[in-house]
């Protein structure tokens, strides 16, 4: 018998360290070749790692939340035959949740051609405590499946639960063990099937309306923590002010309307392509908002290319996916690019480079938007906005006889959060002006 130290592998360019943010594989565990180990993110990218060589995994880099550096032991596997004397690590957690997959890693370090030790971030443990883990009892036998909603379905090993990312995030922000779930179809479950577990399960401290909900201490790792750590930099280099204006947009629901009865095969038109449209016709005139602020060099870039960032809730958190050259494509094109990113961002399989680059962010709750927000700046953008519900109110509007009427009309406040450092409150107020005429008549955004 030999062991083999799988090292974590170069996963992009730059990239020096990554996160645990999910293990597949416990110490004890089988496993077969190119099976998953574990998930890895580098900023908001998250990379999985599949076993170059099978065997029976002796020892793990540390705990989920754990940073750990390119080039240092992920896992040490025995393997038959002869192999590297591994470096011991820490004892393995539980399995986790997987937050998607962005690429595979790769190990040439086989066991006739080992590579020197790199220092590793995560902790560390002697090989005799690993080798001293096999010892534990196993998993104990998993009971048949029982009919009935609040059943408790016979456990799968880990490797053997089906679930997307996107279902694997929302499980471990819930504390639930995918092993509970009964899947309702093709043996995958799925969103549905998490609502049906929360509300039928009583057991393992999961509650039904009315009753108390245990107290539950939630790590912050992943891309819950990257989202802390970027807020918290924004907040602090970037000297906030929100401007809100209201606008009126019965007119301009009343030609998405009229577009979506006459759209044919293309996609449903929601309010956000229409907005976006606006945004890059009235950019042109305001180059100080489509912009990037290098504080340490000194140096704001204005970009010609409006590359749209479009912050999306996923199970794991915000992610902020991009409309590339969004002047460039019409209110259709911007449609099907919203939804397709917009799932893939959810489904955890958005890729790096659809996740970063951004010039300018937008951020809607749709109908769940307030009156008024006050949107934090993606750094290391200048600015961010933010259009709110739309609301009935009575409005007075001309009669065409040099008189008013009241009338029911629709109306949206729209906020921009901007740097003072480098934007003015003129300019802002100047560029909301222009954007308020062009969704207010909404025939403009479709002119030449």
């Amino acid at each position: 018998m030999g062991t083999f130290t799988f090292r974590l592998p170069d996963i992009g360019e730059g990239i020096a360290e990554a996160e645990i943010v999910a293990w597949h594989v416990q110490v004890g565990d089988r496993i077969e070749e190119d099976a998953r180990v574990a998930d890895m993110m580098t900023d908001k990218a998250t990379v999985e790692m599949e076993s170059p060589v099978s065997g029976t995994v002796i020892a793990v880099a540390g705990a989920v939340g754990d940073v750990v550096a390119i080039g240092s032991p992920l896992v040490v596997i025995e393997t038959e035959g002869e192999g590297e004397v591994a470096a011991g690590l820490e004892a393995a957690p539980g399995p986790s949740t997987s937050s998607g997959r962005a690429g595979e890693g790769e190990q040439t370090n086989r066991s006739d051609n080992p590579v020197a030790p790199a220092p590793a971030t995560g902790h560390l443990q002697s090989e005799a405590s690993a080798q001293a883990l096999l010892a534990l009892p196993t998993n104990p036998a998993r009971s048949e499946p029982v009919e009935g909603p609040d059943a408790t379905p016979a456990k799968l090993p880990p490797a053997k639960v089906l679930a997307s990312p996107a279902v694997r995030q929302r499980a471990a922000a819930l504390g639930i063990d995918l092993a509970d779930v009964r899947p309702s179809e093709e043996g995958r479950i799925r969103h549905a099937d998490l609502d049906q577990f929360l509300a039928y399960n009583t057991s393992a401290g999961y509650s039904r309306a009315g009753q108390t909900r245990p107290d539950q201490a939630v790590r912050v790792i992943g891309l819950r923590r990257r989202i802390a750590e970027n807020m918290a930099a924004a907040k602090r280099h970037i000297p906030h002010f929100t401007y809100v204006e209201e606008c009126d947009v019965t007119a301009l629901e009343a030609m998405r309307a009229d577009l979506n009865a006459h759209r044919g095969s293309k996609p449903k038109l929601t309010m956000l392509p229409l907005l976006i449209a606006a945004i890059c016709r009235t950019l042109p005139q305001f180059p100080m908002l489509n912009a990037r602020y290098d504080d340490e060099a000194g140096v704001v870039t204005r970009h010609g290319a409006v590359h749209l960032g479009m912050a999306t809730q996923t199970p794991a958190g915000l992610m902020v996916p991009v409309i590339r050259n969004a002047q460039d494509r019409n209110m259709w094109q911007i449609a099907a690019e919203i939804a397709r990113l917009a799932e893939a961002a959810r489904g955890g399989t958005a890729k790096s480079e659809e996740l970063s680059g951004s010039t300018l962010t937008i951020t809607s709750l749709g109908a769940l938007g307030g009156i008024a927000t006050t949107p934090v700046i993606n750094r290391p953008e200048v600015a961010i906005i933010g259009p709110n519900r739309i609301v009935e109110r009575p409005m007075f509007v001309p009669d065409g006889l040099g008189g008013e009427r009241i009338e029911k009309r629709k109306l949206m406040n729209l906020s921009i959060s901007c740097d003072h450092r480098v934007v003015d409150g003129w300019d802002v107020a100047s560029f909301v002006a222009a954007f308020k005429v062009l969704i207010e008549t909404p025939v403009l955004i479709l002119s030449d």
